[in-house]
């Protein structure tokens, strides 16, 4: 076998699982918009869908992991080729993390409706739709800035990643003022701040997936570090 072919054949390896990086990934964000659409519809069907979609996102990290041992194992992979197979590895590991608050979400709505107190949850639920949209387009985000291996665009998500933890705030804040109003809202507002908190933990997820981008191009880890710090390394 020659060089060349060598060489032709571990691109196309390397293509081939950051391909499925973001299949799972685009997975990963359809499930947390289900879940969210779960939520604000009250719909239990929608929730059982995104549980039962919950184990394909778990198969495919492990069809990456797999793939990945197997690409260093015939290719020992050196300098950035390594970096990326690593980027790689926390990117499906991530994704897989963004799929468990999905179901999370999904089994908050099941309870929600079973102990029948939808009808007194929309405008808190409005807020968590918003801040569903921002978590989502930060994944969006740094799943592009990983298929383009885009450093900037990675910086973009990390400059942007405060907004998901100020909507958490202030959401927070509105339900103890719920709580505190009518302490029939309790066990319904505890569920939210769960639910609240799953989705900042998918802007968290995305925040990881833009560091490993930069970390792949610069060669810098970025993790714990200031945005200007962040930035100095990029620029």
């Amino acid at each position: 076998m020659t060089e060349k072919h060598i060489s032709s054949q571990f691109d196309a390896d390397l293509r081939d699982v950051s391909t499925r990086v973001l299949e799972m990934g685009g997975l990963a964000e359809a499930q947390v918009a289900q879940a969210i659409y779960a939520l604000t519809h009250f719909s239990g069907e929608t929730a059982t869908q995104v549980l039962q979609q919950e184990d394909r996102i778990n198969h495919m990290e492990i069809e990456i992991d797999t793939q990945m041992q197997r690409i260093i194992a015939m290719r020992q992979p050196a300098a950035v080729d390594l970096r990326l197979l690593i980027a790689i590895s926390k990117a499906s590991a991530n994704l897989e993390r963004v799929g468990d608050e999905a179901a999370r979400i999904a089994r908050t709505v099941q309870r929600l409706i079973n102990t029948g107190v939808s009808s007194r949850l929309r405008l808190p639920v409005a807020d968590l739709q918003y801040e569903a949209d921002l978590a989502c387009a930060q994944l969006r985000k740094a799943l592009d800035a990983f298929a383009r291996l885009d450093a900037n665009a990675a910086l973009e998500v990390l400059k942007h990643d405060d907004q998901i933890d100020q909507e958490f705030d202030g959401l927070l804040r509105k339900l103890i003022t719920y709580m505190m109003e009518d302490p029939r809202m309790i066990s319904s507002s505890i569920d939210l701040v769960f639910v609240a908190k799953a989705i900042e933990r998918v802007g968290d997820h995305a925040k990881n997936l833009a560091e490993a981008v930069i970390y792949v191009v610069k060669g810098t880890d970025v993790r714990h570090v200031t945005v200007p710090e962040v930035e100095k390394a990029v620029r």
